[in-house]
């Protein structure tokens, strides 16, 4: 297979780009033309959370993909893609905090997060995502040095935490959330022998 280069990557860059804010796009357009239920707040709730796994999960793709295609300027593109799961995360939490509580509840927003386990695994997961968001320069992984990885190593977790949230967030089961958690089964299961060695 033939290894991508630069200005394949440049390319994909600009398609991650359109990948994220597109759908921000479709989302502004959906309000202002009605297109959600009677419960727009909720649809874009899990729209938002949506969008942060599937970020989540290519990010979490791209070492394996890179790997064995034999790909290495592919990691080239796991920044930009981390820091739109950060970006979604965000628009996620706030459509939340605005769109559930209110704009003038932060006090309530901070009761929600303690007394309801589901909402205090998504806030873990932000605060880990903003840590690694912060973290995503080259002058910060200079800085820290070997610490570096091992805060970044925390996007594991965050694949283990985030479908869990989803799950436990809806009322009635359905086939999505099993879907998500799934495929971060399956993309955490692509690290099997990073697990391995981290156990012995």
């Amino acid at each position: 297979m033939r290894r991508l280069s630069p200005a394949s990557i440049t390319g994909l860059k600009v398609i991650i780009y359109l990948a994220a804010i597109l759908p921000f796009l479709w989302l502004l357009l959906s309000i202002n033309q009605g297109w959600f239920s009677a419960d727009p707040a909720k649809d874009i709730q899990h729209f938002t959370g949506r969008m942060t796994l599937k970020f989540l999960l290519v990010t979490l793709l791209v070492t394996p993909v890179a790997r064995y295609g034999k790909q290495p300027l592919l990691i080239r593109t796991r920044r930009l893609l981390g820091l739109w799961c950060f970006a979604w995360g965000t628009l996620h939490l706030l459509s939340y905090s605005f769109l559930e509580l209110g704009i003038n509840n932060i006090r309530l927003l901070g009761s929600e997060l303690i007394s309801r386990p589901y909402l205090t695994l998504g806030i873990i997961c932000w605060i880990l995502l903003l840590a690694l968001a912060c973290t995503s320069t080259l002058w910060a992984q200079r800085k820290m040095g070997a610490g570096w990885q091992k805060l970044h190593n925390l996007i594991y977790l965050i694949a283990i935490l985030a479908p869990i949230h989803y799950l436990w967030s809806v009322k009635v089961l359905s086939p999505q959330p099993i879907i998500y958690a799934t495929l971060a089964a399956i993309v955490l299961a692509l690290r099997y022998k990073k697990f391995r060695q981290w156990l012995r």
